[in-house]
């Protein structure tokens, strides 16, 4: 099967079974977005969810946390994972905010990773969701199931499958794409025992085609 067909039979699957997969991190606007993406980094998304409302409310934006003390932020941090060091990057990313981009989150690639905490994953997030750009966030579920089904082949590395997967998935799908592979990685194609049986791609998905199907 051609990588061309592979990626139409992979989207037509999802944009049926999850036509409007979205982030699952609760937030009201960009910089909320930001900082629950910092927050998630391995940790689960429904932890950061517990902690964000009482964080939002005391740090509405930009300006209030960039004058917190990194005492006082990890206070209403402290049960997620790294919470010293997410302190840390929420307090200085926020003054770099209101600092160089008047409190705003930047719309570039290069502008967002200058920013204490963000990496290349975290700001293609914010890319992809916020402003709708062509941008594979890579984390783990998105590693996982793209070599899984064979959307990826060979890549080593986070940034070699970004590029392999927006190589083949339309631009205009991109951003939903990213949301596709996370819940999928998230709910069916598990690390450990990816539940095939309840999988719609199992025709297609390499894994599944070479370990899991009953042979005749």
């Amino acid at each position: 099967m051609k990588k061309e067909e592979l990626f139409r039979h992979v989207i037509d699957y999802f944009e049926a079974a999850m036509p409007a997969a979205q982030t699952e991190l609760n937030y009201n606007n960009s910089f909320e977005l930001l900082v629950a993406v910092i927050l998630s980094a391995q940790c689960t998304d429904k932890r950061v969810n517990m902690v964000t409302p009482a964080l939002f409310k005391k740090f509405p934006d930009a300006k209030s946390m960039s004058k917190a003390s990194v005492d006082e932020v990890r206070e209403y941090i402290k049960s997620i994972s790294y919470p010293n060091s997410k302190a840390e990057y929420l307090v200085k990313g926020s003054q770099v905010l209101v600092d160089k981009f008047h409190g705003e989150v930047p719309s570039k690639m290069e502008d967002l990773t200058s920013i204490p905490g963000v990496g290349r994953k975290t700001a293609n997030v914010i890319l992809s969701v916020v402003f709708n750009q062509p941008s594979m966030a890579v984390d783990t579920h998105v590693y996982r199931v793209a070599a899984r089904i064979g959307l990826t082949i060979g890549a080593k590395t986070p940034l070699q499958t970004e590029m392999q997967l927006i190589k083949y998935f339309p631009r205009e799908k991109i951003p939903l794409a990213h949301h596709w592979l996370i819940l999928h990685g998230r709910y069916v194609c598990l690390a450990r025992k990816p539940l095939c049986e309840k999988c719609g791609l199992t025709e297609w998905c390499k894994y599944y085609q070479q370990k899991v199907k009953p042979r005749k």
